[in-house]
Order: C-alpha cells, then sequence, then structure tokens
C-alpha cells in the first residue's frame, strides 16, 4: 500500500463466472493527499508529514451495468494494496445489483494532512468506469456503482438521505471521477527515461570491502544501485549496474495509462539491490501538476532531463539504519542522498492505430545516451557556485549536549560533507575520464572537490567552524561565546546553470509572501481591520498581481477582473478567491526542475552529527536584480536545529537543540564581489592563516566586530491564557523562560492554572548586539518565550514555545507616542504542532547611550509586597481596567467521575476571574439531587475596556470530604467572556402576526391547480396516507434542496409536500447543531483532569472530561441603567437571569423514537450486522434484542420507546445499535448521546416538535398534550407579554385579552414565533435528526448514523396520547403477468444437416430480478426460419413491493447453514432473454432485455417500428411505470454484443405486461403456460 505516494488505488476488479470467462478491472483512485531583513521562523518546531494515522475505507458496492459479455455471472473483487475482499455471485445477469459493503482498515498509514478529491473524502452513488488492462483498445467494459469513503478520525461523512435512486440512473453524467477529469480518456504512454546518477552513498560496511579486496584483489564501490518508479498502482524498475557510485543505466520504463491520470504523483527512488533484503537509497516524488499545464496553451507532463536530487537518513553506513523511513519518502530528509538524472515524457495513444500494444503491462527499454543525442549541452552548463555562512550567534543549545566541544558544518550536495561525503575512488574515476578526454561524459558528472580548478585553485573549501566549548546560560540550556568574534565557513561547488528556474520561483514567492501579509488570511481574525481598510489592502495586492509577467494569462485576467469587483459588501467573498489565489501561486512557485541541492546546516559533537536544519537553496541564492534574490540570501535568519528522523517527533522534538542568527550566500562564483554586503556593518575580515595577504578575494574565516551596541530589554509579561493541562489534576504549575540572544530570565510560578496572569515585568540588563544602530532598530532580532510546567519532582515540563519581536528605541529617540510605550499583543504558543495556548505580553528593547540607564523610562518599584521584588507591568503598557459585575447562575453538576476511587458526594463550585471570584452553594448530596439551591450569585472585578484582553474565567468544582480536606475533582477555562456579555433587548415591536385561515390555503391550492393544467393522478387519499408518507416527502423535499443548493444547503429542508401530504422536517444533523446545543440560557461547560493529550491531530479531550457543570455567566459594566432594573417583575436575587424555571426535580414521560439506522458498520464476517436498539436513560434501559434486523446495514426500525426519569438525576439518554449474535456476547456497533434537560428547559421549546398544522385524528394527529393556543398563552405569559389577542380578517395580536379561537391561528403564530421581537426564537418544529454513531473503542470514527426523535412530557400535565404508528410499512403483495405473444427476427444460430439453411428453435426465459430460481421458460418454436415465433405463453412472478422505496422485497436464506432469513431490497427489473435450443449440448444465448418496471420505454405497436434505439436512446424516450400504468403491451427488442463489443439487434420480442395486486389476483387466477384458470390459446 504506497500510503507515502499520496495515493490509494482502490482497484475493482469483476469477474465473470459465466460461458464467457471474462476479466474486466475498473481502476479509480482515492487522493488522499492524505496544501523583513531577518526571516521569520516557523515556530511550529515538529514536522508535520510522516506522522501515523489510522484511516477507515468503506466501500459499497450498489450494482454494475452495461457489462460485456453474454448472460454472465458476475462477482466485484475491491482491492487495497494487497488486501482483497469479493462480493457475492449474481446469476444470468449483464446488470447485477449488489449493495454491499466492504470495509478496509488501514492501520497507522503515513499520510500527510490535507484531502483532495471530492472535498469531502468520499464519492456518493458515482459509476466507475471498467476497462481491461491486458486490450487498451477494448474501450469501455462497463460500470460499477458505489460509494466510497475515506474516513479518518473525527471526520464526519455526510450522506444524502437514501429514498431512492432515480437521480443516478444517468451514467454518464454521474461518473467517479475527481473534478476536472474528463468522462472520456484516452490511454496515454508515460515514459521515464532514467540515464544516470551520482554522489551514492555507501551501502556496506569497510570490513566487508576489506574482506572483499583479499580475495578478489580490488577495490570496488560498496553499492549496487537500481532505479524503481511507482506510478498508479504499477511498477517498473531498471537492471542493476553493479558496484558503481555513479551508475549509467540509459533506460527508460513505460506505463501505459488513461490520460489524465488519475493518480498525481510518480515516485521514483533509487535502491541497492542485496540478496538478504534490498533497501531505499534516496525517494524523488514527482507531482504530474507541476510539469504540465491543463489550459488553452497547455502542454502534456513534460520534464527534463534534469537532475532530481534525493535526501533521506546520514550518508554514513550503520547496519540498522534508524532513519530508513526518511529514505522511504516518509519525513523529511536530513541529508543529501545521490542525484538521478532523469527526463519524462507523455504521448496520448491512438488506440485504432493497428501497431500499438493492447496491454498496460509495464515495458523496460534501452535508450541511447543522453550525450549522444544532443550536441549542445543538455543541461546548461556548469557553473563554479559559492556558498558563504557566517554563524553570528549559537544559543539556546540543548543541555544534553552542552558537555561537549560543538562545531557546525555546512554542505550542499556532498560539498562540504568531511564524515560521509564522496568516496575518493570515485574521483578517480572522474580523473581517469577527463584524461580520456571525454568533454561531455565529464561535464555532465563532474562533482568532487578535488577537481577544483581555475585562477583560485589555492582556495580550498572550509565548511565547519571551530570547535568550542559551550556556555552555561540556565539549567535548560548553552550557548557559544562568540561575542565579537563570529566564525565563517565557504564552499565551493560546480552544478548546472539553472538559476532562471528559481529565479522565476523566487519571483512567484515574493508576490505570494506579499499577498498573505496584506491580510488576506489572518487580518480578519487577528487585527481585526476594518472591511475598507482590507478592500484597499486587497486591491494592492492584485495590482501586484496583474503587474506580474511571471502569472498565467488567465490567473492575471482574474486578478484584474476581482479588483475591480472588490466593494465592502462584497470583500468576504473575494477573501476566498483571494486565498485560491494565493494556493496557486504556492503551488507555482515549487519548481519541480531545480539542480542545485539543498543546504544542510549540522551541529557536531565528537565527530557525530546532532541536530540539523535545512533550508532550501533557491531561499539563499543571489541575483543581481532583488526581485529574483531569495528571500534569504545576504539576510540573517534565525535557525533552529531539529533532531533528525523519528527522533524529531513527539516531546523529543520539541526541545530546542540549537539556535543559530545565521546569515547565508549562495551565487556563482564570479559574482561573489557583494557577499558580505547583507551582513550588520562594523566588522573586520580575518582571513585563514596560510592564505598570502595578497589574495584580497579569499573569503574570510571569521568576522570580528568592533562596533556593538548596548540594550535594556524589558519583557512585559502579562498572562496567558488556554495553556496546556500539563499536570494530572487537569491543570499546570505555569512560568515562563525569556531568551534573547544569550540572555535568558524567567516569570515566578502560578500554581494551578492554565490562565496565569504574571503581571510581571522582565529586564534583561546590558544586552550587547553587533553592528550599527540604525540595521537594529529596523530589523532586531528575535526573542523566544517558552512556557514550561513546574513540577516537584524531577525537571520542568516542556508546554510550549512562541516568537516575539521588540519595539527598538535608540537613544537619541523619544519615549513616546505613537510607538512607545509598547501595546499588549497576543502571540500564538505552539507544542510541536497544536497551539498550546496565547501569551499576552509586550516587548521593547532600549537603547542604553552615553548617560547610562539614567536616561531611560524609570522602573516603577515593586507594589504587591507579598510577591516580593517582582516588578509588574507599566500602567501605560497594562491595560485601562472598569468595574465589571459578573452574576453566576449555578444550576448543577452532571456525570462527575470518581476520584481516587472515591464517589464524589458534596461538591462545590468555584469561579474566578483576575484574582476575584464567588463560591456556590455545597451540593449536601450529590446522589439525591445534583443541583445547587442557591441559584445566582455575583461578584465585581476589574477588567480591561479592551474586550479582547479580557482574562479567562476558571471554574473549578472541589469535594468537600471530612476533616476540612478539599479535593479538586475537574476544571474549565471560559476563554473568552465576549458572548456573556449583556446586551439589553431590542423593544421596538410590532406584535402583529398574520394567518390566514386552513380552508383559504385549500382553496388556493386548487385555483393553482386549476391553471396549472390538469393533474397527472388524482390526490392521494388520506385515509391511506401515514406517518412514512410525510416522512418520504420530505425526504425527496431534502434530495430536492442537496440537488440544487449543494453549496449553501445547512443540513435540513424545508419540506411543502403536494397533496394531503403533511411534511415533517428532516434534519441531515443533530438537532444541537441546528440550535446552538440548546445553550440559549443554560450552559454546560465540560470539566477536565488529568493530562492533556499529545496527538498532533486531535488532543483527546473526551478522555479528560470528568463531568459537566450547567450554568450562565452574565457579565455587565458597572453602573449600570435605571432603564433595566424598572422592568415589571424584575427580582434582585435573580440579577438578569429572570423567568428561568426552578431547578428542582422533575418527574418527565420520555418517548424515543427511532425511525431507522443508515450505513452501520459490518459486525459479521460476512459483511453485514444484525442490528437492534437499546435505550438506556439513568438506571432504565429498554432492550429490543428480540425484534433485531437480519443481516442489514440499513435497518428500519421504527420503533417508539416510553421511559420515565427523574431529571436532573436521569438526563443523560444513550441510543445505541448492538449486533446480535447467536453465541458469545452481542458487539456494540455504535451509540449517541442526548443531554435531555438543555433540550426540555430550552426557550426553543424541544419537549415536543411543533407540527405544521392541527389535526385531531389520522396520520397528522396532534401529538403535544397542550393545544397550540395553551402553548401560545403559556409563551406570551412567559415572556411577559399580553396575550394573545385575536383580532379580525385572521390577524392575531400578542397583546390584550384572550377569547376563545380555532386552533391553526395560533399554530400559525407558533411556526412564525422567531418573528416576535425581543422574545420570540425558532420554535423546534416536528422534526427527524440524524445523529452519528460512535464506538469507544473507535474513537471519532463514525459507526453509522440514526435517524431519531424525543419527546418529553411532565408527568405533572396531562398525559399524552399513545404513540405515533412509525412501524415499518409491510411490503405490498403484486403479482406481474406476462405473455410472451410472439417474437421476431431472432438470429438464426443452426445450420439444417441436410439443406443447409439457418434456423434456430427459440424459447424465451424470464425472471424478476433477486428470483433467478424461479426462472420461467416458455415451450420451443422448433425449426424457426425467419425468426419468427408464435408462444402464447403467460409468466407469473409474485412479488412483495415497497411503493415510496421503488424496491422488491425478498426474504430468503443466504444459505442452509443461515439461522433466519435475509431481507434484501432490490429494484423491480423484469429480465427477459431468448435461447436457441439444442438436444445434445447446452443451449445458446442469443439476447436479453432488462425492463425497470418503475420506468422503461413504451413498447412499439408493431415489430417493424421496435428497433435498437429503444435501448440505446432510453434516457431520451418517455418512460412508464408499470405501477401507474397497470397494463402495457408492445415489441422490444433483445440485443447482445457482438465480437467488437457493439451493441446489436438479436431480436425482438411481442410481450404483454400485466399487474394486478395480491386481492386482485385472487378473485381472477391466472394459470402458468396456457393452463387453466384463463388459458391462452395454442398458436396455430
Amino acid at each position: 500500500m504506497w500510503m507515502s505516494v499520496s495515493y490509494m488505488g482502490v482497484f475493482a476488479v469483476l469477474y465473470s463466472s459465466g460461458r464467457e470467462k471474462t476479466l474486466i478491472v475498473a481502476y479509480f483512485f482515492l487522493f488522499v493527499v492524505f496544501f523583513f531583513f531577518r526571516s521569520k521562523p516557523d515556530i511550529k518546531m515538529e514536522p508535520s508529514s510522516g506522522r501515523p494515522v489510522d484511516y477507515q475505507i468503506s466501500i459499497t458496492v450498489i450494482e454494475a451495468r452495461q457489462l460485456i459479455g453474454l448472460n454472465m455471472d458476475p462477482v466485484v473483487c475491491v482491492e487495497i494494496g494487497d488486501d482483497k475482499k469479493y462480493t457475492s455471485m449474481k446469476e444470468s445477469t449483464n446488470c447485477p445489483y449488489y449493495n454491499e459493503v466492504r470495509l478496509f482498515k488501514l492501520k497507522n498509514p503515513h499520510c500527510t494532512n490535507s484531502h483532495e478529491g471530492s472535498g469531502q473524502h468520499q464519492f456518493y452513488h458515482k459509476w466507475a468506469i471498467l476497462s481491461d488492462p491486458d486490450d487498451i483498445t477494448a474501450g469501455c467494459k462497463g460500470y460499477v456503482k458505489c460509494d466510497i469513503a475515506v474516513v479518518g478520525k473525527g471526520d464526519n461523512i455526510k450522506t444524502p438521505h437514501k429514498a431512492n435512486e432515480t437521480d443516478e440512473d444517468d451514467v454518464e453524467g454521474n461518473l467517479l471521477l475527481p473534478e476536472g477529469i474528463p468522462a472520456e480518456r484516452q490511454w496515454a504512454r508515460f515514459y521515464v527515461k532514467i540515464y544516470r546518477a551520482e554522489g551514492l552513498p555507501k551501502m556496506n560496511t569497510s570490513i566487508m570491502a576489506n574482506v572483499k579486496k583479499a580475495f578478489i584483489g580490488e577495490n570496488r564501490d560498496l553499492v549496487d544501485p537500481y532505479v524503481q518508479v511507482h506510478f498508479a498502482g504499477q511498477k517498473g524498475k531498471t537492471s542493476v549496474q553493479k558496484s558503481s557510485y555513479e551508475p549509467i543505466w540509459n533506460e527508460q520504463i513505460v506505463f501505459t495509462e488513461l490520460f489524465p491520470p488519475l493518480c498525481k504523483r510518480l515516485k521514483v527512488q533509487i535502491r541497492d539491490s542485496d540478496k538478504v533484503n534490498d533497501v531505499a537509497i534516496g525517494t524523488h516524488f514527482i507531482d504530474l501538476r507541476k510539469i504540465s499545464n491543463d489550459g488553452d496553451k497547455g502542454f502534456l507532463p513534460t520534464l527534463g532531463p534534469a537532475w532530481v536530487n534525493m535526501y533521506g537518513s546520514t550518508r554514513q553506513y550503520t547496519l540498522m539504519d534508524e532513519h530508513q523511513d526518511l529514505n522511504d519518502g516518509l519525513g523529511e530528509g536530513v541529508s543529501f542522498r545521490a542525484r538521478l538524472l532523469l527526463s519524462i515524457a507523455v504521448e496520448v495513444l491512438d488506440t485504432t492505430s493497428p501497431e500499438i500494444i493492447c496491454s498496460t503491462e509495464v515495458q523496460v527499454e534501452t535508450v541511447s545516451n543522453i550525450s549522444e543525442v544532443r550536441t549542445v549541452p543538455p543541461l546548461g552548463c556548469y557553473e563554479e557556485f559559492f556558498l558563504f555562512g557566517s554563524f553570528l550567534e549559537a544559543t539556546m543549545i540543548d543541555r544534553k549536549t552542552g558537555d561537549k566541544a560543538i562545531s557546525f558544518e555546512i554542505t550542499i550536495g556532498n560539498y562540504g560533507n568531511q564524515i560521509d561525503g564522496v568516496s575518493k575512488l570515485s574521483s578517480s574515476k572522474k580523473k581517469k575520464k577527463d584524461g580520456e578526454s571525454e568533454e561531455e561524459e565529464s561535464e555532465l558528472i563532474q562533482n568532487s572537490s578535488e577537481d577544483e580548478a581555475d585562477e583560485d585553485r589555492d582556495l580550498v573549501s572550509v565548511s565547519s567552524t571551530p570547535l568550542m566549548k559551550p556556555v552555561i546560560t540556565d539549567r535548560n540550556y548553552f550557548h557559544l561565546p562568540y561575542f565579537e568574534k563570529k566564525p565563517c565557513v565557504y564552499i565551493k561547488s560546480w552544478w548546472q546553470d539553472q538559476r532562471r528556474r528559481l529565479y522565476n520561483s523566487n519571483m512567484m514567492d515574493k508576490i505570494a509572501d506579499k499577498l498573505g501579509a496584506a491580510g488576506v488570511t489572518m487580518q480578519l481574525k487577528r487585527m481585526r481591520i476594518t472591511c475598507s481598510n482590507l478592500c484597499s489592502r486587497m486591491k494592492q495586492c492584485f495590482v501586484m498581481l496583474c503587474c506580474s509577467l511571471l502569472l498565467q494569462d488567465s490567473m492575471g485576467q482574474q486578478a484584474k477582473q476581482i479588483r475591480t469587483q472588490v466593494k465592502k459588501n462584497t470583500v468576504r467573498d473575494k477573501l476566498k478567491l483571494v486565498q485560491n489565489f494565493l494556493q496557486k501561486l504556492r503551488f507555482l512557485a515549487d519548481e519541480p526542475q531545480h539542480s542545485i541541492p539543498d543546504v544542510f546546516i549540522w551541529m557536531m559533537s565528537n565527530n557525530k552529527r546532532i541536530a540539523y536544519a535545512r533550508v532550501p537553496s533557491k531561499d539563499i541564492l543571489y541575483s543581481i536584480v532583488d526581485e529574483e534574490t531569495g528571500k534569504d540570501c545576504g539576510k540573517v535568519k534565525a535557525v533552529f536545529l531539529k533532531l533528525p528522523g523519528k527522533k524529531g517527533f513527539g516531546p523529543a522534538g520539541w526541545t530546542v537543540q540549537a539556535k543559530l542568527e545565521l546569515y547565508l550566500w549562495l551565487g556563482l562564483n564570479k559574482q561573489r564581489k557583494d557577499f558580505l554586503s547583507g551582513l550588520p556593518n562594523g566588522f573586520e575580515e580575518i582571513k585563514a592563516a596560510k592564505m598570502g595577504p595578497s589574495l584580497q578575494s579569499i573569503p574570510p574565516v571569521s568576522l570580528v566586530y568592533n562596533m556593538k551596541q548596548v540594550f535594556q530589554l524589558r519583557a512585559h509579561m502579562y498572562q496567558a491564557r488556554s495553556l496546556f493541562a500539563a499536570d494530572s489534576s487537569g491543570l499546570s504549575d505555569p512560568f515562563a523562560r525569556v531568551f534573547f540572544s544569550t540572555h535568558s530570565q524567567v516569570t515566578e510560578v502560578l500554581s494551578e492554572t492554565l490562565c496565569p496572569t504574571w503581571d510581571q515585568l522582565l529586564v534583561f540588563d546590558d544586552v550587547e548586539l553587533f553592528g550599527e544602530a540604525s540595521e537594529l532598530r529596523d530589523d532586531p532580532p528575535i526573542i523566544v518565550v517558552e512556557i514550561y510546567d513546574q513540577d516537584t519532582v524531577g525537571k520542568a515540563e516542556y508546554i510550549g514555545r512562541t516568537f516575539a519581536k521588540p519595539t527598538i528605541k535608540m537613544c537619541d529617540e523619544p519615549y513616546g507616542p505613537p510607538r512607545f510605550p509598547p501595546q499588549l499583543e497576543y502571540y500564538q504558543i505552539y507544542r510541536g504542532n497544536c497551539t498550546a495556548g496565547e501569551l499576552l505580553a509586550a516587548f521593547e528593547l532600549l537603547q542604553i547611550g552615553q548617560g547610562g540607564k539614567a536616561d531611560l523610562p524609570p522602573l516603577e518599584a515593586p507594589t504587591d509586597s507579598e510577591r516580593g521584588p517582582i516588578l509588574p507591568v507599566p500602567l501605560g503598557i497594562r491595560p485601562v481596567l472598569s468595574r465589571y459585575r459578573i452574576e453566576v447562575l449555578f444550576w448543577g453538576l452532571r456525570d462527575l467521575k470518581r476520584i481516587n476511587l472515591a464517589q464524589v458526594d458534596r461538591p462545590r463550585v468555584d469561579i474566578e476571574c483576575a484574582g476575584r471570584g464567588v463560591q456556590s452553594a455545597l451540593i449536601q448530596n450529590y446522589k439525591k439531587n445534583p443541583n445547587f439551591s442557591t441559584l445566582v450569585k455575583w461578584f465585581e472585578v476589574d477588567l480591561p475596556e479592551n474586550e479582547l484582553l479580557h482574562p479567562p474565567l476558571n471554574i473549578r468544582v472541589v469535594d468537600c470530604r471530612a476533616f476540612g480536606r478539599y479535593i479538586l475533582v475537574g476544571s474549565h477555562a471560559v476563554t473568552s467572556l465576549r458572548r456573556f456579555i449583556y446586551s439589553a433587548p431590542d423593544k421596538t415591536s410590532n406584535n402583529w402576526a398574520t394567518t390566514e385561515d386552513e380552508s383559504d390555503r385549500e382553496k388556493k391550492k386548487k385555483k393553482k391547480k386549476k391553471k396549472g393544467g390538469q393533474e397527472e393522478e388524482d390526490e392521494t387519499d388520506e385515509r391511506v396516507l401515514d406517518w412514512w408518507s410525510k416522512y418520504f416527502a420530505s425526504i425527496e423535499t431534502l434530495k430536492e434542496v442537496y440537488k440544487n443548493q449543494p453549496a449553501h444547503s445547512n443540513g435540513h429542508a424545508h419540506t411543502h409536500a403536494s397533496g394531503f401530504c403533511r411534511p415533517v422536517q428532516v434534519y441531515n444533523k443533530e438537532l444541537e447543531s441546528e440550535y446552538g446545543n440548546f445553550e440559549d440560557w443554560l450552559h454546560t461547560f465540560n470539566l477536565y483532569r488529568g493530562k492533556a493529550g499529545d496527538d498532533d491531530e486531535h488532543p483527546l479531550d473526551d478522555d479528560r472530561v470528568v463531568g459537566r457543570f450547567k450554568g450562565s455567566l452574565c457579565m455587565y459594566k458597572l453602573p449600570l441603567s435605571e432603564e433595566i432594573t424598572r422592568e415589571a417583575g424584575f427580582d434582585p436575587n435573580m440579577g438578569m437571569f429572570q423567568s428561568i424555571p426552578h431547578n428542582d426535580p422533575i418527574n418527565v414521560l420520555v418517548r424515543v423514537y427511532v425511525v431507522r439506522a443508515t450505513d452501520l458498520h459490518p459486525a459479521d464476517i460476512n459483511g453485514k450486522a444484525d442490528p437492534y436498539v437499546v435505550i438506556k436513560l439513568g438506571r432504565s434501559e429498554v432492550k429490543d434484542k428480540e425484534n433485531y434486523i437480519s443481516k442489514q446495514l440499513n435497518p428500519v426500525f421504527g420503533k417508539a420507546f416510553d421511559i420515565e426519569a427523574t431529571f436532573p438525576m436521569e438526563s443523560m439518554l444513550t441510543v445505541s445499535v448492538y449486533d446480535w449474535d447467536l453465541v458469545g456476547t452481542d458487539d456494540l456497533i455504535g451509540e449517541t448521546k442526548i443531554d435531555l434537560e438543555n433540550r426540555f428547559y430550552s426557550k426553543y421549546r424541544a419537549t415536543c416538535g411543533i407540527s405544521s398544522n392541527y389535526s385531531v385524528h389520522g396520520y397528522n394527529i396532534w401529538r403535544d398534550p397542550m393545544k397550540p393556543s395553551q402553548i401560545l398563552a403559556k409563551l406570551c405569559k412567559d415572556g411577559k407579554l399580553d396575550g394573545p389577542h385575536y383580532g379580525p380578517g385572521g390577524k392575531v395580536k400578542v397583546a390584550g385579552l384572550k377569547k376563545q379561537t380555532e386552533e391553526h391561528l395560533a399554530l400559525t403564530v407558533l411556526n412564525h414565533w422567531e418573528e416576535i421581537p425581543r422574545v420570540g426564537c425558532k420554535l423546534v418544529p416536528e422534526h427527524v435528526e440524524t445523529r452519528p454513531l460512535l464506538n469507544p473503542d473507535k474513537p471519532g470514527i463514525e459507526q453509522g448514523r440514526i435517524e431519531m426523535w424525543v419527546d418529553m412530557f411532565p408527568m405533572d400535565t396531562p398525559a399524552p396520547g399513545p404513540p405515533i404508528d412509525i412501524s415499518p410499512r409491510k411490503p405490498k403483495r403484486y403479482e406481474l403477468r406476462v405473455i410472451i405473444w410472439n417474437t421476431d427476427e431472432v438470429i438464426l444460430e443452426d445450420d439444417d444437416y441436410f439443406t443447409g439453411e439457418k434456423s434456430s428453435d427459440i424459447f424465451v426465459r424470464g425472471w424478476l430480478k433477486g428470483q433467478q430460481e424461479d426462472k420461467q421458460d416458455t415451450d420451443v418454436h422448433y425449426h424457426s426460419l425467419t425468426g419468427e415465433g408464435n408462444f402464447n405463453w403467460r409468466f407469473v412472478f409474485p412479488f412483495d413491493y415497497l411503493i415510496a422505496e421503488e424496491k422488491i422485497v425478498i426474504s430468503k436464506k443466504e444459505s442452509m447453514f443461515s439461522w433466519d432469513e435475509t431481507e434484501y431490497k432490490i429494484p423491480p427489473r423484469l429480465t427477459l432473454q431468448v435461447w436457441d435450443a439444442d438436444h445434445f449440448s447446452a443451449d445458446d444465448f442469443l439476447g436479453a432485455i432488462e425492463l425497470d418496471l418503475n420506468r422503461f420505454p413504451r413498447g412499439a405497436k408493431t415489430a417493424k417500428q421496435c428497433s435498437l434505439n429503444m435501448i440505446r436512446n432510453d434516457h431520451e424516450l418517455p418512460t412508464i411505470s408499470i405501477f401507474k400504468q397497470k397494463r402495457v403491451k408492445g415489441w422490444w427488442p433483445f440485443v447482445a454484443r457482438d465480437e467488437n463489443d457493439e451493441m446489436e439487434l438479436t431480436g425482438k420480442v411481442e410481450a404483454e405486461l400485466h399487474l394486478v395486486t395480491a386481492e386482485e389476483a385472487e378473485k381472477s387466477p391466472v394459470g402458468l403456460g396456457r393452463n387453466e384458470p384463463d388459458p391462452l390459446e395454442k398458436p396455430k
């Protein structure tokens, strides 16, 4: 399984076990690709790729159509990697129906993080094209309809409702192809030419080499390389070149694949051949999209000939390479391994040409040497490049390394590599070749420092710094004492001159950087800039885009067009377009053909490689044109070294191994005169001692700075929030460590908090920085802040890291606005690739002039005597505070887990914000009543006026135990208080809501019908309607919503079904997501305990939840305006929480309706499950085990369950689906949990959904014990509104006196309740919600979905009526009577033995799909010379049918060993076949027709009018349904495929189809064939 190639090949094989043994193969691929002077460093220290992820792949094979072959018995094989799974076999059909699910689990494949394909990680009801890989000239071999879903942790697969499959019958318009791929693709050949490689590392030990030398007598290269190429699930490899560091292959690997291919990447790997185990030397991926263009002026994938560089583990050979994964392309390579000369070309094939080889097998051919093909050097001339680096600072060296002497090495390719670089042997080979004067040959492969020639032959590369012993910075880190003497390195190297490509790439990168920096992606979130400001910035960006000559024409035109359309009201839409531009630019900027390898910086200790950094060569490449220069060329860059390979993952990778301030310059040797120009000024060059003073051009080995500036750094550490929980209590004891240059300081430790407010000023005195003052002002060095958790035992635990740049004040500048004092800013803290909180701080760097520190702004003395000599953040920088009151609603605690094996008995909640807080009342007995006795308390606190700077509010739950002990149960930090800020309601109101009489509506409906013409059929009688009529009508509307508005669909349908059928609102999601978790006034806060998870993608917070606190907050500035307190009925004890219900225990009847489940996870070996429902609420549990549904993954339950419960003790409802097993315990498939309490008390009134109309009987009966008028009166009373008042003309005013009125008027007001000002909101309608089923053993991965709803009725109100009957509809019994009257023009198969005349012995066979065992034959019409046959023969097919789902229901045992019958639902399709009967051999199949009884072409009136077009153009012709027409007669064609797979007419049949119900069949029975009763005449 080549997950590393970024695609998964889903490989489906259709086997036929019929007479004609054919093999049809389909490939379809699911892409799981699995998007300053000083440069800004990457805060995320850990590499993102290479992380192991678990995936679940679900393939549903629904059916196949148009399969090539005669009377076949097809079976589908689904293959992923080495795993194969098969469907069941279907007999005698070219259109098999399966509807079978096959599930694959991928354990820890290495994937990247973005997903590509359909955008939702799934394809739904798509048709895969089948093709034969052994015969590419044959064309399409048929289609397979399937669903494919790739589910990772936390993925939510949105499946449209499955009522029927009529919409997906358009095969051509619904193909399984990613967006942008044409339906008809041509075959193409992909030529990958492999010429040679160079710079290969040793792949054997020197001991083995010495043994070989002793026996053989010659010294040989220790590697046997060959190249292996993977593409589209196939692989090809070159020959093995024995013992060569510089192998020459001159071979091409040819792949044959459809174009454009679904596989977008090509994997090229150099491997070492070994008798025991071949291993990868290096891997390179080529993205075909980067070497092709599909536009009007586009070109096919084309590359090279070009050198590609391969990276992987370090070059030093070890028997067990711990970084071997890097050589396989998994993760970031840490060293140059080799480079390979190759080219790629694509040729689209003309499959009609007779010379075409039909097979798709990979071919390997030899090609001529590249130097023999062209006279001009094809790769560009070799140029001498010069790389210079200066180490200005080396700090934050990990203490594990700090006790030994350290040096730094810089390499580019094998140049500069002193430990494990190029072997001396290969150099001698090259010299030999040079002596033989093979100019072009030597030019292509010259790559050795031994060959350094030219006018400065004496210049020997210096690639590493001198060894130096580190000095202690603090307890964690060391630094090297470079001070004024900065070591330098320089390397000469030779590469083909491909700079132009890299220059283009740099230009696009700079445009993209400016576009990103202009605020396109982050400004709205972080800077909170205004729309007009954003407009102007975006327009500036588009000016840059339009002016760029590099962009494709289409992109330039699009940019101009968008620029003119950017207005204040369209800015958000255009923002998305700009982000797409940004992605395209980044994609285009990645150059696939650069010959210069990346630069590696290694930290060396004891002659071993410790940590590294990798710098792309294009980033430091010099050009005389500024726009073409790399972004880091000639600039000081902060570089963080990390551990190689897997060592860099997890906690070890979070520690900085070293931080370098590094200056790099790469360019042509002849352009190197300005290579020092970007360094800070004020240095002297120190040359190597052995070099003479006359050589001015020799680079320095070190720089000595005689100019330095002295500064004071002030770090204003105010607070942090949402920090990572590092302790088992779910909290941390955080402190911050600030690093600047070689200095380090720490804040104080604050105990047990995730939101520390340090309010501390750290002062760094006498910070020496080298260079001119003006340069430092514009471009100061970065500050590193690390947050740690203090532990009483052992060392402090790392929490996260962030970077900042200080605001600089030079000694000649005044300390005042606008730059000073600096404003507090939020800095994102990262832990690996995860966010781990935010830091609120400000940093200023103040130059100390001649007058010393006296000239600096004065420091405030410590104000808090308890904190000792800790300086607070000064007043000008700390936020301006205002007085706020925070009211807390204490409702109750739920689901508290045991702490230290003891149950929580007497809990209390402590609320704290900015040092102030309040405690709840003590719950005396948590088991008896977990609610609080005192509901509302408040406290006053000083908070910043700027809402963005508000500190978090901490909620802690403690258990009060004997002897005055308090145990922390769990905690929660509310990071943003914005949603709890009180806002006064809008009092402007027009309380009139207009409605109209029900009868008026019916009249209007009828009028509309008359205008629109006659209806096809009469309206359904209301007596035959049931709840399922509403449900299916609603689903049809939901499907229309999804079809018409896929981009804006919000997961539910506002249904308006026709006729008498009243709709129910179907939500394709949980009800909570539609109504904000029902947190309109009662919020749920999860309480956390335990250490947070370190899974990068999804922190395992669910495992840390130890309970829930229910309550709310209300926050407002003091003093409060008098208008608010003067309202009628204001209760001062309740504060802002007026009109909330009491929280005493209440008895409730909970009625759970379970409609059906869809896409359940298979639980049995046969790929099915035997599901049943279990309902659990508190201690009550209802198991519906005896009503399990056999072998179904989409079971229809149709059950209602009543459970009595007491809120709040029993408020968490669990609905589970189990798999029934005959032996052993039943397995949990999945479960969903619903918090009923929030629903019960919500103002959205989720107790019982409001129906769209009021009925007192029938299928649409009113379910609620309260009538609409009573509900409306209660809502008015609760909202302190008078009313309702019913006015004339169908008006209802929510004011005035109540009068008795019709219920539907009140119901209309309820359905428009959200329009009522101040108190209005959308009431929950009559609905069905769809909830995901989850299994704790497979966290985060959906195991199916369940459709259900819940009604709740308080026991102290009138009892509700009986539950609505939603039991599954029983299929209706029908009988299909098919009379075969005649055949005509049936092809003649037999030759007469005596006369030689053609004839056929014709008979017709028929059956309903799924009932092949009940197939029926006519008698035989012998010796037909014209193809005419007369039968007058009747087939009778009884079947059960579900009208709403348009499916036949068949119940039968799968095998003789099955315990019970399995129910299948399949489309109603009639198959008729014509055969030639033979006496002494098997009968010959002549042709067939399959009619979908719901939609099939009307039969021709005469045999002459019957043609092949009735089958070919079936989508264009009008169709009929036997279920509506009841009786139909006509001629239909028989068809088969000829030798060329073309459809041909093989006969015609005159048939009569007559559909009757079981009751009608009983009243007027008929016989089979020509038998009684109602016999048919024998043909004459």
